[in-house]
């Protein structure tokens, strides 16, 4: 499947441009009667309602309002023959212990109450945290090859450090690039997963989810939603099995946060534990409390951040001194953009925008991804995967959408005298 694409129409905005995407996802789960009895009821809530809620329904029957920070790293057992059982069930399936914790590395209270509320909002059954996004990736890598399924097919662009994680092998990996529409020839009986970033980073490409799982047989689907957030898309509806995030970005959103997440169904989910107890890629408590507190307000600000992109990416299709834009059908606060000038000048240009690599702050971030975040791709990868040495990047935050315009457009520099380009917006 080719990457579709729209032409900018010279008239305002361009043509199906989600100015503030407001999707109201519902899903069904339990919760307590209001006399606290064990009745329970079911009952339908609204994607902002459970952002806010999701991973807290316990804590008004505690008597607190915030959720605790635990930071314990053990926790005290005087019934060590009971301690032996829960850690040898946890070695068969990987499920968490029943009754207390047990120690810092095999779980944390606050970190599973964000990895209870994430799974929520991606529509999966569980959820397992990391310290990083490429901790989280590596652990999926591993559960699969250690089940002799080290072949990966993957589409270019993904996130560079993924890219570089599979060509390099690091992990005794093998990896297959393709298009979409290759994706079921390039499967082989030792693949173990397909991967995928839609939109992709940083072109905003946007792939067929629902054809690509098709696609993928048995074989699972692993979704990078780092750029679209369950906000605009929740991956695992249509067919995947697995749904990465770079925690770091939009769920975490104020830029003082590393983790990485994987939301998948409590069978992965077991393995995924496995490889973090052993490999040590736990996510701090306090990052935990951090990004439970950042999904409550995460329908919000992307919502808020995505009217403002939408409306840049407009404003610079039809500015002459850029060359292209892209834009997502799906909506989103990215936007990517090639100029006619010189890219590293605008990077130097700007006052208002950080230039900074990372996404998904409050705050707007713009970089040059041929020299930092897709660096470390091989160059003529880069530019066949749509990474051009003219593309920047730029993560719109909630900043007043007319100071950013002002600060793009004195980074930019003079005008130059050639005529705006029609199809200069790319959606995709």
């Amino acid at each position: 499947m080719k990457v579709d694409r729209i032409e900018y129409d010279g008239f305002g905005h361009p043509p199906n441009v989600a100015r503030a995407p407001d999707r109201m996802n519902r899903s069904v789960f339990t919760l307590p009667s209001m006399d606290m009895g064990m009745e329970t009821r079911r009952t339908t809530r609204a994607l902002a309602t459970e952002a806010v809620h999701a991973g807290r329904d316990d804590l008004a029957g505690l008597g607190l309002h915030a959720p605790p920070i635990d930071l314990s790293t053990t926790y005290p057992s005087y019934d060590s023959r009971a301690e032996a059982a829960r850690i040898d069930a946890f070695a068969t399936t990987g499920a968490d212990p029943d009754g207390p914790p047990v120690y810092g590395r095999l779980g944390n209270p606050t970190v599973a109450r964000f990895e209870t509320a994430l799974a929520r909002l991606e529509g999966t059954e569980s959820a397992v945290a990391f310290a990083s996004g490429m901790a989280a990736l590596s652990a999926v890598l591993l559960v699969r090859g250690s089940m002799g399924l080290r072949h990966v097919v993957a589409v270019r662009p993904l996130y560079g450090c993924s890219d570089h994680l599979l060509t390099a092998g690091l992990l005794g990996s093998e990896v297959t690039w393709t298009d979409p529409a290759g994706v079921a020839d390039a499967l082989r009986p030792d693949t173990g997963l397909v991967l995928v970033e839609s939109p992709a980073n940083p072109t905003l490409a946007e792939i067929d989810l629902r054809a690509v799982a098709h696609a993928c047989g048995s074989v699972p689907l692993l979704v990078d939603n780092t750029f679209a957030t369950p906000v605009l898309q929740r991956p695992a509806e249509q067919g995947a099995r697995l749904v990465l995030h770079s925690a770091t970005k939009y769920l975490g959103g104020h830029g003082d946060v590393l983790a990485g997440v994987v939301a998948c169904d409590e069978e992965f989910a077991g393995r995924l534990r496995q490889v973090r107890f052993a490999t040590g890629g736990v996510l701090h408590p306090l990052a935990g409390y951090l990004l439970l507190r950042g999904l409550s307000t995460l329908p919000v600000r992307v919502r808020a951040a995505s009217a403002s992109a939408a409306e840049l990416a407009g404003r610079l299709a039809a500015d002459p001194r850029v060359a292209r834009v892209h834009y997502p059908r799906i909506g989103g606060a990215m936007v990517s953009f090639e100029v006619h000038g010189d890219p590293h000048e605008v990077i130097a240009g700007v006052r208002l925008i950080t230039p900074a690599v990372s996404l998904g702050s409050v705050d707007s971030l713009i970089q040059h991804p041929a020299s930092i975040s897709h660096r470390i791709v091989d160059a003529d990868d880069r530019r066949d995967a749509g990474v051009s040495d003219r593309l920047l990047r730029l993560s719109v935050g909630l900043e007043d959408v007319e100071d950013l315009w002002a600060d793009l457009d004195a980074a930019l520099g003079e005008r130059a005298g050639t005529p705006a380009h029609p199809e200069a917006l790319a959606q995709g």
